[in-house]
C-alpha cells in the first residue's frame, strides 16, 4: 500500500551482458521483488549510437521488457547538459531526441535527465547558462509531449574539486516555474541534493530546499547517504562506506537522511513515482529497501502539480 496519489514504488535495473541477452533475467529478478515499476538505464544499454537509435539493440531491449505487469521509467544519458556551451547544445539535443524515442517505445511515462552543470564563473556566465537551459528544456518539453512523456529534470551535485556548479533544489524549482511546461517536471535525487547543499555549507537547509522543489517532482530517486564530500583518498568502496563519503546509493535507513522530516514537510504532485537507485553492492538488502521506501510512500503528502497550478 502507498499513499493515495503515489503512482508506485520502483527500482532501477542494471545492465548485465552487453548484448542484453540476459536483461530479461534482470527484469525477472526485479519483478519478483514485488515492485510496481522498473527504471530502465538506457544511458548504459547501447541503444543510442551517434545520436541515432540502434534498432537491433532496441529490439533486444523491447523483447526483455514486453509482457510484464510493471510500469516503466527511463533514465537517459547522464551527459546531456543544457547548461553547456551553446555550440554543443545541438549535439545534446540530438541524443535527447533519440533517447526520448526509445523511452516512448518502451512505454515509459517518466524520462529522467540530469539538470545542467557548468564551471564556476562570474554570475553573468552562470545566468547565461540558465537561459540556455530554459530555452532547451522548453523545446525538449514540446518533444516529450509528442511522445507522451514527462521530462523529469534531476537534481545534481558538482564535482568536489570546487570548480563545478550545479543548481540547488530551490533554484531548479525557480527554473521550472519560469519554464511552466506541464511536460517538464523534476526528479528529486535526495542524495545528490544532500551532497550539493553540504558542499555549499547549507546542510541545515536541506529539508526546506527539497520542500521548495517537491511540488514539481513527479519522480524521485530514493537512496541513502550521509551527504559527506568524497574528499579523502580511499582504496576500496568499503572504505568509502566506512567513512560515509560520497553518493553511496545505500538502502534507505543506512545513511542519515532525514526521511521523516522530508515526508512531513514536502508536498509532492499526484502521480509521483518513488524509484529506488540501489548500488549493486547492496542488492542483498533490496527487499529491505523496498519495504522502507513503501513506508515513506505511505506517509507522503500529495497535492497539485506545480506546473499545472
Amino acid at each position: 500500500m502507498t499513499s493515495a496519489g503515489v503512482k508506485g514504488i520502483g527500482i532501477s535495473a542494471h545492465r548485465r551482458a552487453a548484448d542484453l541477452s540476459d536483461f530479461g533475467a534482470e527484469l525477472d529478478m526485479i519483478e519478483a521483488l514485488g515492485v510496481d515499476s522498473i527504471e530502465i538505464p538506457t544511458f548504459d544499454l547501447d541503444v543510442v549510437v551517434g545520436g541515432r537509435v540502434r534498432r537491433p539493440q532496441l529490439a533486444a531491449l523491447l523483447n526483455a521488457c514486453r509482457g510484464r505487469d510493471v510500469l516503466y521509467s527511463v533514465h537517459g544519458p547522464l551527459a546531456i547538459n543544457f547548461m553547456d556551451e551553446a555550440w554543443r547544445l545541438p549535439r545534446h539535443f540530438e541524443v535527447l531526441e533519440a533517447s526520448l524515442e526509445v523511452a516512448a517505445e518502451i512505454g515509459a511515462e517518466h524520462y529522467v535527465m540530469h539538470s545542467g552543470l557548468a564551471l564556476r564563473q562570474q554570475a553573468a556566465g552562470t545566468e547565461a547558462a540558465y537561459e540556455r537551459q530554459r530555452h532547451a528544456l522548453s523545446n525538449a518539453g514540446d518533444l516529450a509531449r509528442q511522445h507522451g512523456l514527462i521530462l523529469c529534470v534531476e537534481t545534481l551535485f558538482a564535482d568536489f574539486k570546487g570548480d563545478g556548479y550545479a543548481s540547488s533544489p530551490s533554484r531548479l524549482a525557480t527554473e521550472l516555474a519560469a519554464i511552466a511546461h506541464n511536460n517538464v517536471m523534476a526528479t528529486i535525487d535526495f542524495s545528490h541534493s544532500y551532497l550539493k547543499l553540504d558542499f555549499d555549507g547549507n546542510r541545515d537547509g536541506f529539508v526546506a530546499e527539497i520542500a521548495a522543489l517537491a511540488p514539481y517532482a513527479k519522480h524521485l530517486h530514493v537512496h541513502d547517504s550521509f551527504g559527506r564530500q568524497d574528499d579523502i583518498w580511499m582504496y576500496t568502496e568499503g572504505e568509502r562506506l566506512a567513512y560515509g563519503h560520497g553518493d553511496l546509493h545505500l538502502p534507505v535507513g543506512w545513511g542519515d537522511m532525514p526521511w521523516q522530516a522530508l515526508m512531513a514537510e514536502c508536498i509532492f504532485p499526484e502521480g509521483v513515482l518513488f524509484n529506488i537507485e540501489l548500488n549493486q553492492r547492496y542488492w542483498y538488502a533490496a527487499q529491505e529497501c523496498i519495504e522502507a521506501t513503501r513506508g515513506l510512500a505511505r506517509s507522503a503528502r500529495i497535492g497539485r502539480t506545480a506546473a499545472a497550478a
